[in-house]
């Protein structure tokens, strides 16, 4: 797993979390005792309704559209969209920048209302088993969170 200093820089940031759009929309928006910005989601799954703080997030889903002046890309995933800042920064993250690759991308929560917004770390296209990653999409996410503490 990479490390939580590799992604920013900074060791008080946790590593990445597997999580759906939905679920950042639906986020509420906190301060770290360290003052840092941090978001706190409703877990996936019935077995649990605890929440769970983020960060760096791991997200996929189909690119709906680039916009490589603006240095974003929009980014729909089974739940609706997220946008992508950065990704003309990211290293090999341009083969991604093409509408209705599947991609997966890691970064840093920047906003998550009206719809979440990303700063790209990393970014990789999916799309050679875009069917197979999708359809496990949900169930890794969710097998994630409820195994975290």
């Amino acid at each position: 797993m990479i490390g939580a200093s590799f992604l920013s820089g900074d060791k008080t940031r946790s590593p990445p979390v597997k999580v759906l759009s939905s679920q950042l929309r639906e986020g509420k928006e906190c301060q770290t005792p360290h003052g840092k910005s941090e978001y706190v989601i409703r877990r996936l799954g019935s077995s649990t309704a605890t929440s769970l703080p983020v960060s760096v997030v791991w997200m996929q889903g189909t690119v709906v559209e680039v916009k490589s002046d603006l240095n974003t890309v929009l980014i729909l995933d089974e739940t609706g969209n997220f946008l992508v800042s950065g990704v003309n920064n990211v290293p090999k993250g341009k083969p991604c920048l093409n509408p209705g690759k599947y991609v997966m991308v890691m970064g840093v929560i920047q906003s998550h209302s009206p719809e979440p917004v990303l700063r790209a770390v990393k970014m990789a296209d999916l799309s050679e088993n875009a069917t197979i990653h999708r359809r496990n999409w949900i169930f890794e996410v969710e097998d994630l969170q409820q195994t975290l503490p």
